[in-house]
Formats: C-alpha cells, sequence, structure tokens
C-alpha cells in the first residue's frame, strides 16, 4: 500500500466538499447534506452498529468494508459541520505521547 493515508483523507475532504454544490438527485453525498444534520448524524449511527456487528462477527473482510463506511460517513459528518480530516488529524497528533489516563483525566477537569 504505496499511497499516504492522509493524501487518500485529502482527496476525500476535497470530493466530499465538492459534493455540496453537486444535484441531490445525482449524487448520493449531495443527498445526505440536503437532508440535513440529523439524517447524516442516523447515517452514522447505523455504520457505528454495522461496524460493530462485523467485529463481533470475526470476518476481517466485513469488518474492513463496515470500518470504511462509517469513517466515510463520520467525515461527510464533518464536512457538513466546515471540519476537515486534518482537524481530527491534528487532534490525534495533539494526543500522540501522552498518556490516555492523563488525557481522559485532563477532559474531565474542563
Amino acid at each position: 500500500m504505496g499511497k499516504n493515508m492522509s493524501d487518500v483523507l485529502a482527496r476525500l475532504a476535497e470530493v466530499l466538499e465538492e459534493r455540496k454544490k453537486a444535484d441531490p438527485g445525482s449524487s448520493y453525498v449531495a443527498g445526505l447534506y440536503e437532508k440535513g444534520l440529523d439524517s447524516i448524524l442516523k447515517k452514522v449511527g447505523e455504520e457505528a452498529a454495522e461496524t460493530i456487528i462485523a467485529a463481533k462477527s470475526g470476518d476481517p473482510e466485513q469488518l474492513i468494508y463496515e470500518t470504511a463506511d462509517l469513517w466515510f460517513h463520520t467525515l461527510v459528518m464533518l464536512a457538513q459541520q466546515g471540519l476537515k480530516p486534518d482537524d481530527v488529524l491534528a487532534e490525534l497528533d495533539r494526543r500522540f505521547g501522552l498518556s490516555g489516563l492523563d488525557e481522559k483525566s485532563a477532559r474531565n477537569k474542563k
């Protein structure tokens, strides 16, 4: 897998932005945008449940497929909110090297 995965996310983010201007009748993503946040969130929830079921099934191919759907719809949600994958990657980078327990404790103090 020679592709830089952040490049894949950046390319997908560009396409999702372009779909904001597309005809909802010709684009699945444009249709989601037109339906609004609640429909997008419902789809994220459905995909999360399907990912959980795939993980429990023990089928790696199905888990990869469902996780891709979950990530995709999560990226649609971020784009609808004016956010980009780099925003999430920056937060993950910020947490890198932090103890998970320390990071969680700092969040609870806010």
